[in-house]
């Protein structure tokens, strides 16, 4: 298993485990009230959960299992690697945004990392998806 994807699965693993104790605080804070500071943090929730888990988890997974060029390479790797920074970067910097009601500009650029993120990862991936038995 490639490095990147090590790092890329265990960060998602991070993501989802941060993601499901800010899920629980919250209902804790629904339910009773003790945990109300919890609350506004659900914008965080919702990116470690959606990008920070789902999207990390499929695009290293992706990496790892797709065909590879020929001669067992993956290709370049440095894009890859630059594609899994601005995805967590931008998880990072839209969910906090989100949490502590920073400036919406923030917030685009938060989604754009991420955008741009995965949009570096398909590019890169993309020379190797061909039709089964080619």
């Amino acid at each position: 298993m490639p490095r990147l994807t090590r790092w890329a699965l265990r960060l998602a693993l991070l993501h989802l485990i941060l993601g499901f104790s800010l899920g629980a605080l919250m209902l804790c804070a629904k339910a009773s009230g003790v945990c109300a500071w919890a609350w506004p943090l659900r914008g965080l929730h919702i990116e470690l959960l959606t990008i920070g888990w789902t999207a990390q988890l499929a695009l290293a997974v992706a990496y790892w299992i797709l065909p590879r060029h020929p001669g067992g390479r993956r290709g370049p790797e440095a894009p890859a690697w630059a594609a899994w920074a601005l995805l967590n970067l931008g998880v990072w910097v839209s969910g906090l945004t989100m949490a502590l009601v920073g400036p919406r500009l923030l917030l685009g650029v938060g989604h754009s990392a991420e955008a741009l993120g995965i949009l570096v990862f398909a590019v890169q991936l993309w020379p190797r998806v061909k039709a089964f038995g080619v």
